[in-house]
């Protein structure tokens, strides 16, 4: 992917973002609320809401898939790349039962009969633990938990074994058992399948656990990147330093009685500052930060004038 860019009208919401996502490997994508991230998998996937635009390449086996039509895409999407969604109640068909929805891939992309696919469902269902497999498929999205919607979900987007599977803030509100559930089933499918996943969370220990590389982004700029370890052992950008820094610890002492937490909040689109979108919230931003400085450095890359040495 190279100098991708999401526009809002005449708002730029997403600045010239570029990275790659290598086979097999598990990559987190991270920030606040309104950093970009869903935004970027959306323009990737080819499923912008009206009145958003993409511009840029995102380049899958040498097609451009910000160039390609929507019949093109709709021929690799739920097949060769796939999206688990941030809300399963609502991104599922209300209409349609769960044995009809994770069936319908295998029929338009396998060409699999209705009583074929239906049996692959079951088993995609057993697969991702849902308990009495068979019952569920009868049913509808409303009439199961959200820890089974969510898996649900995650067998329709692997019914057709993708290359890559994009998975937006899969564990929301899920309760903490669940998401380690959810959590260990995409591991061990990423390993089964040898997929590609680009995990979108707020989690950074999840992260920290299932990620080979972390994206940081913020303000819609790509800010740092590099290897889990890395990263988070070293951070370079003073916005993934307050990241790490705002996440409380057992030990943690808090004298003030508060947990640390990033000054300020996050600017509404179209109203960052100019130059590096962290600028008015970091403590070492110069006037050189009125100006967005490239993203540098080998295989560890940040986008700062002061980045940590």
């Amino acid at each position: 992917m190279s100098d991708l860019s999401v526009r809002v009208g005449t708002v730029e919401a997403v600045h010239s973002v570029g990275f790659e996502l290598a086979a097999g490997r598990r990559t987190g994508l991270i920030g606040e609320s309104g950093s970009g991230k869903t935004l970027t998998a959306l323009a990737v996937m080819g499923l912008l809401p009206d009145g958003l635009s993409a511009s840029g390449r995102a380049v899958y086996r040498e097609q451009d898939l910000v160039a390609l039509s929507e019949a093109e895409l709709c021929r690799l999407r739920g097949d060769r790349l796939s999206m688990i969604f941030q809300e399963p109640l609502s991104a599922l068909n209300p209409v349609q039962t769960i044995g009809e929805q994770v069936a319908e891939p295998l029929r338009l992309h396998r060409g699999l009969g209705g009583r074929e696919s239906l049996a692959r469902a079951r088993e995609l269902l057993e697969r991702v633990q849902i308990p009495r497999a068979a019952e569920k498929l009868g049913q509808y999205p409303h009439q199961l938990s959200g820890g089974q919607r969510q898996r649900a979900m995650i067998a329709m987007a692997i019914s057709c074994s993708p290359e890559v599977l994009i998975a937006d803030e899969p564990t929301t509100a899920l309760d903490v058992t669940v998401q380690a559930e959810v959590l260990r089933l995409l591991d061990r499918l990423v390993d089964e399948e040898g997929a590609t996943l680009l995990l979108i969370t707020h989690d950074l220990p999840v992260v920290a656990g299932l990620c080979d590389r972390v994206l940081v982004m913020y303000g819609g700029h790509l800010v740092e990147e590099g290897a889990v370890g890395e990263v988070f052992d070293s951070p370079r950008h003073p916005y993934t330093l307050a990241l790490l820094e705002s996440i409380p610890s057992l030990d943690q002492e808090l004298p003030s009685g508060r947990f640390r937490a990033i000054p300020g909040a996050v600017p509404g689109l179209g109203q960052f500052p100019s130059g590096c979108p962290f600028r008015n919230r970091c403590p070492r931003a110069t006037e050189l930060c009125a100006t967005m400085p490239a993203l540098e450095g080998e295989g560890h890359r940040a986008a700062c004038w002061h980045p940590a040495s």
